[in-house]
């Protein structure tokens, strides 16, 4: 198959999404849906397209002063394991550095998969932090454990938190939706 790989338009916007939610769909992330793909300035959107023109792979890269931070990577389930990725991640560290980066960085969480691709790529992994989500659903008394006082007439129906790794065990032991959050980091 042939892929070009390109800048973002915004007539990329509807192939994008569909992309990214079925990349993250496996994933952690599975409910990160998003109804329209969010601006990265100033930053470098990049996307790998088909012979179709559909996008199979996509990076979105914002900067910082001397901090160039991935905002999403995401390859279609049915062109992974093609380089796609490493090829947006050359390309990203190559504008990263001439832009004024000295580091790339990137936020993930406990998918071993997505793990290994970083750990691969060279990068260091450091910070942490807990996602916690408290979902009617999954357990209605979830939502009404994570807030502190509740509001007349308002059910939470889903909360989402962050909170510190050294209260995951806790977390874990109160909610059944609870990631570690990883800063992955690369010197440029």
């Amino acid at each position: 198959m042939n892929y070009v790989m390109r800048e973002y338009t915004p007539a990329d916007e509807t192939s994008w999404l569909r992309c990214r939610v079925l990349a993250f769909l496996d994933t952690s992330f599975y409910d990160a849906v998003v109804p329209s793909k969010p601006a990265v300035t100033p930053g470098l959107e990049l996307v790998v397209v088909d012979e179709t023109g559909s996008v199979v792979a996509l990076m979105d890269t914002g900067i910082e002063g001397e901090l160039a931070t991935i905002d999403t990577v995401a390859v279609h389930p049915d062109h992974r394991r093609r380089g796609l990725g490493r090829q947006l991640l050359e390309r990203t560290r190559a504008w990263a550095c001439s832009a004024g980066a000295i580091a790339l960085e990137a936020w993930t969480r406990d998918d071993a998969d997505t793990l290994a691709w970083y750990r691969s790529m060279g990068f260091a992994e450091s910070d942490h932090y807990l996602h916690v989500y408290a979902f009617y659903y999954t357990d209605p008394a979830e939502p009404g454990r994570a807030i502190a006082e509740p509001r007349p007439g308002l059910r939470p129906m889903l909360v989402f938190g962050h909170a510190p790794l050294a209260d995951e065990e806790r977390l874990r032991s109160e909610f059944a939706r609870v990631h570690v959050d990883r800063r992955f980091a690369m010197p440029i």
